[in-house]
């Protein structure tokens, strides 16, 4: 097999001309007017940042996976990335806190649906785990998946 049955790139670019969204908005996420011209489509991707310390020890491998199976595989069947991280942050008595973590990428749409099966995932995490939070954030990308063959190179966006 060659390199076409392999390779799949997802190109992500920042919609240029998409102007910031305001408090309480929602983006068209899909829709013609994002700015991002013929090629691809207009996403979303959003970031969930999952500490794994709580106070009876830290989130082991075997319940991370388990969470990620039941509660975010089933309502996002279509794709995601998950990656380790190892993250700090500034206390507020000044010192350094350091915690390790699963960071999740979900490219989708702005549809309500979409948004409140997020929304129960950091829910269902928080509760499950006892965490305080879990660090969200959304942008918007221009995605095009683009299968590469040996005689072609990718094209500038």
């Amino acid at each position: 097999m060659d390199v076409l049955s392999l390779a799949v790139t997802v190109t992500l670019a920042a919609c240029a001309t998409t102007p910031p969204p305001t408090v309480g908005s929602v983006a068209k996420a899909g829709s013609a007017d994002q700015g991002c011209g013929p090629l691809g489509t207009a996403y979303m991707r959003t970031t969930l940042y999952f500490g794994l310390t709580r106070p009876t020890g830290a989130v082991s491998e075997p319940e991370w996976q388990t969470f990620l199976r039941e509660e975010v595989m089933s309502r996002f069947p279509d794709g995601l990335t998950v990656l380790e991280g190892d993250g700090q942050w500034r206390r507020s008595d000044g010192s350094i806190g350091r915690e390790r973590s699963k960071v999740l990428m979900i490219l989708h749409d702005e549809k309500p649906a979409t948004v409140s099966a997020l929304e129960t995932v950091v829910v269902r995490y928080k509760k499950t785990f006892a965490q305080e939070s879990v660090l969200w954030e959304s942008a918007r990308l221009h995605g095009v998946l683009n299968a590469l063959m040996p005689d072609r190179r990718f094209e500038k966006l």
